[in-house]
């Protein structure tokens, strides 16, 4: 055709090149990541397994001390820690319930704790004298008399959650307000997130769930903390840390043992021993006595007496006295 113009091989390496070079505008679409605006706040799943391992503790240290309280066996299991919706998880607590929202100073903002219906009835039972043998099971809200006999109960579970936590945070749990049906416990915004934990509580044949509810940005605002707490410290212990361990060795109990080390005896020459046989010890009466703790030996020293009882009087450290033995 006439109109028709032959490209030189400039022109079409110039137009390829401009091609090439021109920005892809879908460049910002591909490095774009789904963002759900239903669940903001989302914790990474690092800190969630952190969360799972300090609960952990914490189940086994609220069995022991339940165990104590109840003067009963009690075991708790850590069933489940994931990030839900607050509405999301006040749908899975059951209807009626045991439900209180906790302070937690010095941050702002409350956690939710749940215990069902089917675990609370069976211990409140235990504290007026029963034995929580009985297979009825109880499903109504709980009267005010039975929530001020309930108070020993969360004293226990807020104490160890506060030591539990304490290896992160120094966070003080309070009760701020009391509630039956979780949807009137309105203190988050239904897409709030927060850490669902959940406890399995079993006392003799009965058993049931405990809910535990966190704000997802309390959580995210302890990065830090988790992150120094999990990590492997390669400095020595601080004075704190070392006040923390000994307040918690400090109620151990030890065995203190005296001895006087002499020549030992056969069995049977033991069993031919009459009335006015004598033995000779070989120990002098200055001699120190050895001090053995939990059959390890500690101190030497010599006997002595404290009013009508009597004592031990320690004169040398194990050390001292392998050094001077040295």
């Amino acid at each position: 055709m006439a109109g028709e113009r032959v490209l030189s091989q400039e022109e079409i390496d110039n137009a390829f090149r401009s091609l090439r070079d021109k920005p892809d505008k879908d460049d910002l679409a591909k490095r774009a990541q789904t963002y759900d605006f239903r669940r903001p706040d989302r914790i990474a799943k690092d800190q969630l397994r952190a969360i799972h391992l300090l609960h952990e503790n914490f189940a086994r240290t609220l069995a022991s001390s339940l165990s104590a309280y109840l003067r009963a066996y009690v075991a708790v299991n850590l069933v489940s820690v994931e990030q839900l919706s607050f509405m999301e998880f006040s749908q899975c607590l059951p209807s009626p319930s045991c439900l209180v929202s906790l302070g937690m100073k010095p941050y702002e903002g409350n956690a939710v704790l749940e215990i069902n219906n089917s675990v609370v009835f069976p211990i409140l039972e235990m504290l007026l004298g029963g034995d929580a043998r009985s297979t009825i099971k109880i499903n109504r809200e709980i009267t005010e008399i039975e929530q001020s006999i309930l108070d020993g109960l969360y004293r226990i579970i807020l104490n160890d959650l506060h030591m539990s936590w304490g290896t992160v945070v120094a966070l003080d749990f309070a009760i701020e307000g009391r509630e039956t049906e979780p949807q009137l416990l309105q203190i988050l915004a239904p897409n709030e997130a927060v850490v669902a934990i959940s406890m399995e509580v079993r006392i003799g044949d009965n058993s049931g769930m405990m809910n535990l509810g966190v704000p997802s940005i309390i959580v995210k605002m302890l990065r830090q903390k988790f992150d120094q707490q999990w990590s492997v410290r390669k400095t020595r212990s601080t004075t704190e840390e070392q006040e923390r361990m000994l307040h918690l060795i400090r109620p151990a109990g030890l065995l203190l043992d005296a001895r006087l080390q002499g020549p030992t005896l056969e069995l049977e020459e033991l069993l031919e021993l009459r009335e006015g046989d004598l033995l000779s010890f070989d120990f002098p009466v200055n001699k120190p006595i050895d001090l053995l703790v939990n059959n390890r030996y500690r101190y030497s020293g010599v006997l002595a007496s404290t009013g009508r009882k009597k004592a031990f009087e320690i004169i040398h450290l194990a050390d001292d006295v392998d050094q001077g033995a040295a």
